[in-house]
């Protein structure tokens, strides 16, 4: 999946993304894509571990990217994150998510997400869906309209 449009966005505007230091990266498979998160100061718990927290950030971010390549012009919006931790990850290290969407609808996307760490041992499992639809004019939405 071709995401440097949505890379070039994402560098230009503060956030999230910017602010854990996740860096996406585009794949040659349709509907897949990846991202790579150093485990430091910015994202571990006061224990010296990836925070669990930071970990679904950057699963729902990937998925984010994801919808919105394959729908450009649209919106995603995370509705739904759900993740299972199953492995530590010690600061120092970086930890790479591979995102799959497993489906496609108008309006509704779901993301399977693994992360693993350097050696390839699976950190986290985490399913993402988006809510895509056109862009609002206002900086707020309402999610009830």
């Amino acid at each position: 999946m071709d995401i440097e449009i949505q890379k070039q966005l994402l560098e230009n505007e503060d956030g999230l993304s910017r602010t854990l230091g996740m860096e996406f990266i585009s794949t040659p498979e349709p509907d897949t894509l990846m991202a790579k998160m150093a485990v430091d100061d910015r994202n571990k718990q006061p224990f010296g571990f990836l925070s669990g927290g930071a970990s679904l950030a950057l699963a729902e971010n990937l998925a984010g990217v994801g919808s919105m390549a394959a729908c450009p012009g649209k919106m995603a919006l995370g509705i739904s994150v759900s993740g299972d931790h199953v492995k530590a990850m010690p600061y120092g290290g970086t930890v790479t998510a591979y995102g799959r969407l497993v489906h496609k609808g108008k309006t509704l996307h779901v993301w399977h997400i693994e992360i693993k760490n350097d050696e390839g041992e699976l950190i986290s499992m985490v399913q993402v869906t988006n809510y895509v639809i056109e862009p609002q004019k206002s900086p707020v939405l309402k999610m009830d309209e």
